[in-house]
């Protein structure tokens, strides 16, 4: 064949490639690259660095101003679950923030040694620091990229319309809004809306499923287990108290929950991660916001109206005198219900949302100082603090980054769910490991069948070893995309998303994400057909941790009820009054969790215990508890078997004496029921409601 007829029939077969995409690839290419990661987060961060020590160009695209994310968006207070489960550059990040603390020129508002964040991350063995500023990981990010030549691109959003060109099953290039065009050979959505692999075609869910999807049990709605972050029992819903007629105060909807365990598309609640002073040099007061409507916090002042004690915030220490500052208790930053629509929304419309979610924060922080229906010990504590002036300098000390917790979740050959969390199911592609709470924050605010306000959607179930996250839950679908990875927003169930959405997992995905994707390149394979024992491998050189090899906890986070002798309730079976804190720190517990008080509205909370016997005689009844030095040594229980009813003290800071798990209440007889009702009355510590067994005497 002549040397003519090669060239026709190259440029015939480019032609035909041409003709079958669609027309908007033949815009100008602003930049081409081997990997181009959307969005800055800290997970994108991670993913451009490591494509650039693996000798390949790499380019983040931000639609914002500003690299991190939530690391560097207020986040200061580091959710891991487990440190020794974090390694590589997620590891090397912390590693810079404690060497920047290391220097005392970089504490201008404290003395170190004054420092206490209560995250245990002051210990001068550790190699690496969890706690920070924002601005200071923002510049330990912006650095980390310098370092590697990484280039960054801001303000630049992906066109929702038609933002993305493909050739079969692959990415050809991306366009932003302003025309701009990238091509890569490797894409990777790095961002906390997953516009770019919805833009692909790829599949995904937003909301929760239901818990029959997966054969979950805390998925969906999640009204039983709806004891943290909860209102106080009594708070009318009404705008005229006891007047259904005048409507529903903002906020509370009118409708059923939902059915248990049903699936909805209903989101988490978002909120500011808010970073305060209390020194006055640098400190912005709190101050009534243009648009502040009262109506919105009409609950809030029903709720300590009737009896919430605690303000509604946990603040964490980080350095310098400031906090990263989260939602708690039954009204607070989170703000429900308001967001369901961000996730696959215009960014017009999340413009809306943002600034709804801001203005209600603000308004809220007003509220709390101002307002005289709040207790006056809680408007001092709250009064203390401020915005500060050398954060967020730009938007007047509040957060330039929502702290969105969940949007759409990709769908893949591979979903991770609460069997995996819980060491149910085990994968065996691991690219880094989670060890987080399985954590959902609440999700609505109804009206109970008592006609009073009720959140839902609030899950905290711990307890679990830090367990390996699937390789194939962070790439697209093979009939879907062959070049895309998604580090971020990956493959996993509403509940087991809780538990991976925390920002070091995702720096630790970004990673091995980037290390899939140039070895794909150098390999000439899809992202679904790499060699998992050599990026395995590789990982491990980079000093990633995919295997845990410390201690391991049962699935069910604690000791499982079924394997003891009697009768045995677990606190998820008991009926208590008020709002119980649910937790799984201290280890030795029965089931998933226990129950505590947190020290607090002594003589408001009680729990009761039902234990049916299925035979008559003289029945051991004891009670389980975690024991700790924070407990209270005068805790009150009463029992009721038959005409019998008796009252005993228990010391829970001593270690129980049976089995390391219970304590002996004494000897009932009873041919029906056995009441054991655990009080926090008058108790001079923390009160711990795990479980009662009930043992029969031969």
């Amino acid at each position: 064949m002549s040397a003519f007829s090669l060239i026709f029939r190259g440029l015939f077969a480019a032609v035909l490639v041409l003709s079958s995409l669609p027309l908007t690839v033949a815009a100008p290419v602003t930049g081409s690259y081997d990997v181009v990661v959307y969005g800055g987060t800290a997970g994108g961060v991670a993913a451009a660095v490591q494509a650039r020590r693996m000798g390949k160009t790499a380019v983040i695209i931000e639609p914002g101003k500003h690299l991190g994310g939530l690391t560097s968006g207020g986040l200061g207070a580091t959710d891991i679950g487990n440190k020794a489960a974090i390694g590589g550059i997620s590891r090397e990040f912390y590693q810079h923030v404690r060497k920047h603390y290391n220097d005392p020129a970089n504490w201008t508002q404290e003395e170190p040694e004054n420092y206490k964040s209560g995250r245990g991350s002051e210990g001068a063995k550790e190699d690496a620091m969890w706690t920070f500023e924002p601005s200071v990981a923002e510049k330990i990010l912006r650095q980390m990229c310098a370092d590697e030549k990484v280039e960054i691109i801001y303000g630049e959003r992906l066109n929702l319309k038609d933002g993305v060109q493909k050739q079969d099953k692959q990415i050809v290039s991306i366009r932003m809004e302003s025309g701009k065009v990238f091509a890569g050979k490797m894409f990777l959505d790095a961002t906390y809306e997953g516009d770019l692999f919805a833009l692909v075609g790829c599949s995904y869910h937003v909301g929760r499923e239901a818990n029959a999807v997966y054969g979950e049990t805390l998925n969906g709605v999640q009204t039983k287990n709806a004891r943290s972050h909860q209102m106080v029992p009594g708070v009318d819903p009404y705008v005229k108290k006891g007047d259904k007629t005048s409507g529903l105060l903002p906020g509370v909807h009118g409708d059923s929950p939902g059915e248990e365990g049903a699936g909805d598309k209903r989101v988490q609640a978002y909120n500011f991660r808010m970073c305060l002073t209390d020194r006055e040099n640098n400190k912005i007061p709190f101050s009534k916001p243009d648009g502040y409507d009262p109506a919105r916090y009409e609950l809030l002042l029903r709720n300590f109206e009737a009896g919430e004690t605690r303000a509604p915030w946990a603040p964490t220490l980080m350095p310098n005198r400031k906090t990263d500052v989260n939602n708690n208790h039954g009204f607070a930053s989170d703000n429900i219900g308001m967001n369901y629509d961000y996730p696959e929304a215009d960014y017009a419309k999340r413009d809306e949302i943002f600034k709804d979610h801001l203005l209600y924060q603000r308004g809220l922080m007003w509220t709390l100082v101002s307002n005289p229906r709040v207790p006056e010990k809680i408007r001092n504590e709250v009064s203390r603090w401020g915005l500060c002036k050398d954060e967020f300098p730009e938007h007047d000390g509040w957060p330039h980054q929502m702290y969105v917790r969940e949007a759409r979740r990709l769908i893949s050959d591979y979903v991770m769910t609460q069997h995996d969390c819980q060491g149910r199911r085990e994968c065996s592609d691991s690219v880094g490991l989670a060890a987080y709470t399985m954590d959902s924050h609440n999700v609505q605010r109804y009206v109970d069948a008592n006609g009073q306000v009720r959140n839902e959607g609030d899950v905290q179930v711990g307890g679990f070893s830090p367990y390996p996250i699937s390789y194939k839950s962070i790439v697209a679908a093979e009939k879907e995309c062959s070049n895309l990875l998604v580090p971020v927003n990956l493959s996993s169930s509403h509940i087991a998303f809780g538990s991976i959405r925390m920002e070091p997992v995702f720096m630790v995905l970004g990673q091995s994400a980037a290390t899939a994707a140039c070895q794909a390149i150098d390999d000439n394979v899809t992202v679904q057909k790499v060699d998992y024992k050599k990026l395995s491998e590789r990982l491990a050189a980079d000093k990633q941790v995919l295997v845990w090899t410390g201690p391991k906890r049962g699935a069910q986070g604690g000791i499982d009820p079924k394997t003891l002798k009697g009768i045995v309730v677990d606190d998820s079976a008991a009926k208590t009054t008020g709002t119980w804190g649910v937790s799984n720190s201290t280890s030795g517990f029965i089931g998933t969790q226990y129950l505590h008080d947190g020290n607090e509205q002594k003589g408001q909370l009680s729990a009761q215990f039902l234990i049916n016997v299925d035979k008559a005689g003289e029945y051991d009844v004891r009670l389980a508890y975690t024991a700790f030095t924070n407990r209270a040594t005068n805790v009150p229980v009463t029992i009721k078997a038959g005409d019998v009813e008796r009252e005993v003290t228990v010391n829970q800071r001593n270690k129980p004496a049976i089995d390391g798990m219970f304590v002996s209440l004494g000897k009932f007889k009873a041919d029906k029921e056995i009441v054991v009702t655990i009080s926090t009355k008058g108790t001079d510590g923390h009160v711990i409601a795990d479980a009662v067994q009930a043992v029969l005497v031969e």
